[in-house]
């Protein structure tokens, strides 16, 4: 339309300039008719504009946030007995099942590693079931470890890794439980991959274990 308007004022210097009346009056008619798209345009105008300004609404409106539902962590803490946790997992229309679990550091306090340990029902193979779990770049072919207040040690192979770290799913007898329930320390023992000739050594507290036990569920297989 800028262009348009500009142009106006050159046609009409060009129609005065000619001799006749009847030119004039020719080239009358095309300037209104060159006037009229123009004012047609600016009456358009205010629309254009109004929808301009109701663009950014719109857009506002799509960028509002809806919100979402929060997904309730299905863990709990239940009781804590001395330094294991009762940790429970929520069951909709069953009992929540609880294992007894401790989230074991190093001496700086930094976490290593978890343990955690189940009742198996009397027929099982083995009297409770544990899960422990070490850190990532733990050498798989050097069994986990374990042994209680400086005694024997058993020997436990992984199952498995994940991008939390390498699992040990292990099975403990009833004289293995007895050792714990009596015993001070456990200690878990782990080869580095990247330095075979070392051992790690993790403790494991055994404060509350004998209550802790005692309120697990039983894992039927």
């Amino acid at each position: 339309m800028p262009r348009l308007l500009n142009a106006l004022p050159l046609i009409a210097a060009l129609t005065l300039g000619a001799a006749l009346h009847a030119q004039e009056t020719e080239t009358a008619e095309p300037e209104a008719e060159a006037e009229a798209p123009a004012q047609a345009e600016t009456e358009t105008a205010p629309e254009s504009a109004e929808n301009e300004t109701t663009q950014p609404e719109s857009s506002e409106a799509e960028e509002l946030d809806m919100g979402q539902e929060v997904v309730e962590d299905p863990t709990y803490i239940k009781e804590t007995y001395g330094d294991w946790q009762l940790k429970c997992f929520r069951s909709e229309g069953q009992e929540d099942l609880c294992q007894m679990y401790q989230l074991l550091t190093e001496d700086a306090g930094n976490p290593v590693a978890e343990f955690s340990l189940f009742k198996l029902p009397e027929n099982a193979q083995a009297a409770a079931g544990a899960t422990i779990v070490v850190p990532l770049g733990t050498l798989l072919t050097k069994e986990l470890l374990v042994s209680i207040d400086g005694g024997k040690a058993k020997s436990f192979a992984y199952s498995f890794c994940s991008m939390v770290g390498c699992f040990a799913r292990i099975g403990l007898t009833t004289p293995d439980l007895d050792a714990f329930k009596r015993g001070a320390k456990a200690n878990l023992q782990i080869v580095p991959a990247q330095a075979p000739d070392q051992k790690v050594n993790i403790n494991v507290s055994l404060n509350g274990f004998t209550a802790a036990f005692e309120n697990v569920s039983t894992v039927q297989n």
